[in-house]
């Protein structure tokens, strides 16, 4: 899924970016308030995590720029002050959640998942579908008991589809939440992971789990 982090502490910024990729996220990173408007508004991420002291336009006001142009994303405050008052002023203005510093990467990611989860209308952390299982939290898929073993962006690919299970998913769609904003990869690289993807996950003389809708894109799912 695609994540955008709002946060100009650079260390953090770093730590935070480099933990998220490695967790199967792609990842687009500023420090400044107007940028970070400028990327949120200008492409679809599943979460924003913000922070709310930021050169530029603080993260209040950019939340609140956010929501007032009508965008939904589930946005993630961090904040180093614990204070009532800012927390109902960010809950108010439409933030979905509240981390405050220090905190332990494990929790925020646990959070950015559950976001994700509830993006797509998904709280059970695990998906099945036919006889595949997918376990968001472990990343870990297995089908008809037996595990799958996936590389992360075959994983990353499964698990949008999967997500939205059911529903024609378009070659654009996966890819603008598989790569980042500066990604030098074209739409096409997703038809070759689809491929990667098929040879591990379909059996042979069974239903297709992944079927292409041409000129429209795939469903994930097998047809009843």
């Amino acid at each position: 899924m695609r994540v955008l982090l709002i946060e100009d502490y650079r260390p953090l910024q770093e730590s935070l970016t480099k933990g998220l990729r490695e967790a199967g996220f792609a990842v687009d990173t500023t420090g400044d308030g107007q940028e970070g408007l400028w990327y949120a508004t200008s492409n679809d991420y599943d979460v924003i995590i913000l922070d709310l002291m930021l050169p530029g336009m603080d993260g209040l006001s950019l939340l609140g720029k956010l929501r007032a142009k009508g965008r939904q994303n589930h946005v993630l405050i961090l904040t180093a002050k614990d204070t009532l008052e800012d927390r109902v002023k960010g809950l108010n203005l439409g933030a979905d959640d509240y981390l405050v510093k220090p905190f332990a990467f494990e929790e925020l990611l646990a959070r950015v998942r559950a976001l994700v989860r509830r993006s797509y209308r998904s709280k059970n952390p695990r998906i099945k579908v036919q006889d595949m299982l997918i376990d968001l939290t472990t990343q870990r898929v297995w089908r008809d008991q037996e595990e799958i073993h996936l590389t992360p962006r075959e994983y990353g690919l499964l698990e949008y589809l999967a997500i939205r299970a059911g529903q024609t998913v378009s070659r654009t769609e996966v890819w603008e939440h598989l790569y980042e904003f500066d990604s030098s990869a074209s739409s096409n690289v997703v038809d070759v992971y689809i491929g990667y993807l098929r040879r591990k996950i379909e059996r042979q003389g069974g239903p297709p789990l992944i079927r292409t809708v041409r000129g429209r894109g795939y469903i994930f799912g097998a047809q009843s």
